[in-house]
């Protein structure tokens, strides 16, 4: 008799449109996979509209989840346990990622037409969009085992994005740093999640939470060493310093609508991820990881901006290195509001300070990138020096990227730039964290120079022949995008962190 209720407890319900937005994107990656085996060459650059199409019904399908909460593959019982769950917290996350590699697949389908000698479009199309797929699920895992699953199914075909380009040396070695470093962070990942379930019995992030503090004794030391493993191998997945070091080999060797990927993308998975934990699962541990995130941000954003800092104009692909050193910094200033969680007696509030300066940073960082893809075109080393005179050949494309760095650095007119600091700022001086809101005001202000001095370098007038940039159509809607919404959200900036703070979980 006892038979029955126990395998009804076992039935997971799905909630297909719950789990719409990863799905689309997986099911498109599919279809472009068995599509190319049968498309001539001359037809493949309709794999790359397929995908953005896929990528832009991913994110439509976000709308119909905005009435409320839904949480599917659960277990009933008592307190109910899901794997899934579409919260407010989900949506905003998952409305970034796709949004991002929206743009991504914009940048790629020019830089595909450009390289598709080196770069097998079926397979790039495949890759990106399962990658796309792996990031959406994860803010969506409420247990640790789909959490990790998610994480490596976002990462594993980065890998191979970012060495996808034939007989580039660069491109190879960056794929392999970046695959190191990343399966080290995946390993010591497991590692503390297999220590956390010993202790705890139990995989759902409510339920550790609960459990936690109820470790028996001898378990004790065990799940502290798990909680810190599991926290480490996140810090290494948002670049976070000591764990930076593949970042700007890594950007410059892959293709520069993958590095733009990876800037955006890839940090929300991470900082998704490493919320998802701390906050939902470790919340009793706030005493370790605050402290500890608080540290770690000091030194990623003193680290990153400094490294930006030493690049040389005339340099081979130091605009790169700069953005990739930038995302190090910017990476820094996301962790603060994670870390005032810790001590905020209002963490929901604090968390909100990350979710809405992760979208500022996505939207104007894309930007910045595309403008970097235009000028790849015609100057294949991307040199900061190649950016002189910009606004005599392209007026436009100058001042959007001149708008974007100084969002970037928090200065008028990029009111979101600003908005979104002074946000992260308040959230620290709340916590009590009034050293580390110290230690960010020195780097905005060394952040300052270098944005400035490559802002103000595009109006300078130009050495030698002007370069002319043609700009494509999708490079030209990608530009458009991302200067519309730079605009439209320093116009009304409150709305980015009502939008990103309401009800989070």
């Amino acid at each position: 008799m006892s038979a029955q209720p126990l395998a009804e407890s076992l039935v997971q319900s799905v909630d297909w449109l719950a789990v719409a937005p990863p799905t689309i994107a997986a099911v498109v990656g599919l279809v472009v996979l068995v599509a190319d085996l049968f498309l001539p060459e001359a037809r493949k650059a309709v794999l790359g509209w397929v995908s953005v199409a896929g990528l832009a019904v991913a994110a439509l399908m976000l709308l119909p989840l905005l009435d409320g909460d839904r949480s599917t593959f659960c277990v009933s019982g008592a307190p109910r346990a899901c794997s899934y769950t579409a919260d407010h917290f989900t949506l905003v996350i998952q409305f970034l990622v796709l949004g991002g590699a929206l743009l991504a697949a914009l940048l790629s389908v020019t830089n595909l037409e450009d390289d598709q000698r080196r770069v097998p479009a079926g397979e790039f199309w495949f890759l990106l969009l399962s990658s796309a797929a792996g990031a959406a699920l994860l803010p969506a895992s409420r247990d640790l085992a789909t959490l990790i699953v998610a994480l490596e199914v976002a990462s594993l075909p980065a890998f191979a994005l970012v060495g996808i380009r034939h007989g580039d040396k660069r491109s190879s070695e960056a794929a392999l740093k970046f695959f190191l470093s990343s399966v080290t962070a995946t390993a010591v990942s497991l590692m503390g999640v297999s220590f956390v379930y010993a202790s705890t019995g139990t995989l759902y992030l409510t339920q550790v939470a609960g459990r936690l503090t109820h470790v028996d004794g001898q378990l004790h030391t065990l799940a502290q060493v798990g909680v810190v493993l599991t926290l480490i191998g996140f810090a290494f997945k948002t670049a976070a310093v000591p764990f930076h070091f593949w970042v700007p080999d890594t950007y410059v060797g892959a293709p520069l609508p993958v590095a733009a990927y990876l800037s955006v993308v890839g940090k929300a998975v991470g900082f998704s991820g490493l919320i998802l934990v701390t906050v939902v699962a470790f919340p009793s541990y706030a005493d370790v990881w605050g402290p500890a995130l608080a540290a770690l941000a000091a030194l990623t954003m003193t680290v990153g901006n400094v490294g930006a800092l030493r690049q040389r104009a005339t340099r081979a692909y130091s605009a790169v290195r700069l953005l990739a050193w930038s995302s190090v910094g910017q990476a820094g200033y996301l962790l603060v509001p994670i870390a005032a969680a810790g001590y905020a007696k209002d963490p929901q509030k604090a968390i909100g300070s990350t979710v809405a300066y992760a979208l500022m940073y996505a939207a104007v960082n894309l930007g910045a990138f595309a403008v970097a893809a235009l000028v790849g075109r015609s100057r294949a080393l991307n040199r900061i020096s190649d950016y002189r005179g910009l606004y005599a050949t392209n007026p436009l494309t100058a001042l959007l990227l001149a708008f974007f760095l100084l969002c970037l650095a928090g200065l008028p007119p990029g009111i979101i730039g600003l908005f979104a600091k002074v946000t992260v700022f308040s959230s620290a001086v709340d916590a009590g964290l009034g050293w580390l809101a110290v230690v960010m005001a020195v780097n905005v202000v060394i952040a300052l120079f270098y944005y400035l001095q490559w802002a103000a370098l595009l109006f300078r007038a130009p050495e030698g022949e002007p370069a002319r940039h043609r700009v494509p159509g999708p490079l030209t809607a990608a530009l458009a995008l991302t200067g519309v919404l730079g605009v439209a959200l320093s116009g009304a900036p409150q709305l980015v962190l009502r939008f990103a703070a309401t009800g989070l979980f």
